[in-house]
């Protein structure tokens, strides 16, 4: 038995402070009925309030507070063990999300069609890590390698200029984090796949990637747009995009950048035409690389206990407010 997101804990910090909370009203009121003066008036006055009720009510709060981030921390135990070895490698994808590949010379946009290439290949890396980072002028882990491949999905389906403000093609920031996302002492069963127009030229990118090679990563890049380039439509404006002189921006691939980085790490690099074919041929690629078996955490079955601890802490909010402050009155 463990809690999953023991972080969540740091919500406990509540409970001390409704105790000095409570602790400070209860002090307020007796101020409050020393001030009256009159203790013949006073006593009138709380006769019908019942402090032990006041009391368990704050109880049940605080009982609530700690079921509930109980519950944000989720308790979880072995469940009927999934405990499976399998062969696969981890794969970390890079994507380039700059605006450049909102470029229309692949239909429907440079990014659309990168996006496809990867839900077909994920549907094939089914036993295989994999994770993702996006950039573009800078880079942002927006997955670690995990082998639930429905998140991996949804991740890249949100993926989008927006995700990355600073503009540009920065490989090597790219690279560098995707590298320290492997285990560093292992050196094999990793890899990359780069997915980018290589529209800016990067000089740290193949210096990186020897870097990358040295630690055992083969990147494998794919290349996407046309050589003759395509002018960038800005989704707000819905007009092509201009450098500071007023000159419409072409934006063009660069296959060298990208072919160099593959070249230097032993991986392939793909020109995407046919999704189908750039699939086969990456999948094969990543097939060749010498598999370990994983069989860690996260091909196990666990039953979570959050909801019972939800539970209690609806419990105890519901039983706060059927009790009154105010005595009963006795017939």
């Amino acid at each position: 038995m463990h809690f999953q997101h023991p972080e969540y804990f740091i919500g406990l910090i509540l409970v001390p402070v409704l105790v000095f909370l409570y602790f400070r009203l209860i002090r307020w009121k007796k101020k409050l009925g020393t001030r009256i003066g009159d203790p013949s008036l006073v006593a009138q006055m709380v006769k019908s309030f019942s402090a032990e009720n006041f009391l368990l009510k704050f109880m049940l709060v605080c009982g609530a507070v700690f079921f509930l981030v109980g519950g944000l921390a989720n308790l979880r135990g072995r469940g009927n063990a999934e405990n499976i070895s399998r062969q696969g490698v981890d794969v970390m994808i890079v994507l380039d999300v700059s605006k450049s590949m909102l470029a229309q010379d692949v239909k429907p946009s440079r990014l659309d069609k990168a996006k496809q290439l990867l839900y077909r290949l994920i549907d094939r890396l089914q036993n295989d890590r994999v994770g993702l980072i996006l950039f573009a002028g800078r880079s942002y882990m927006q997955m670690p390698l995990t082998t639930d491949h429905g998140a991996a999905k949804l991740y890249i389906s949100e993926a989008g200029p927006d995700a990355v403000p600073t503009q540009g093609t920065v490989f090597a920031e790219a690279l560098t984090m995707a590298n320290s996302s492997f285990n560093r002492n292992e050196h094999k069963y990793k890899a990359v796949v780069l997915i980018s127009d290589g529209e800016d030229h990067d000089p740290e990118g193949l210096k990186t990637a020897k870097q990358l090679a040295d630690d055992g990563v083969m990147v494998n890049t794919v290349g996407i747009g046309s050589t003759e380039g395509s002018v960038i439509i800005d989704p707000e404006t819905k007009e092509p995009k201009k450098d500071d002189k007023g000159n419409v921006v072409i934006s063009k691939l660069n296959e060298p950048e990208l072919t160099g980085i593959s070249d230097a790490t032993n991986g392939i690099y793909i020109h995407l035409e046919n999704l189908e074919d750039a699939t086969i041929t990456l999948t094969q690629r990543l097939d060749s690389i010498e598999k370990r078996a994983l069989a860690d955490n996260e091909f196990i079955n666990y039953k979570n206990y959050f909801p019972w601890f939800i539970a209690m802490a609806g419990i105890m909010l519901v039983l706060e407010l059927f009790i009154p402050e105010r005595k009963r009155k006795i017939a």
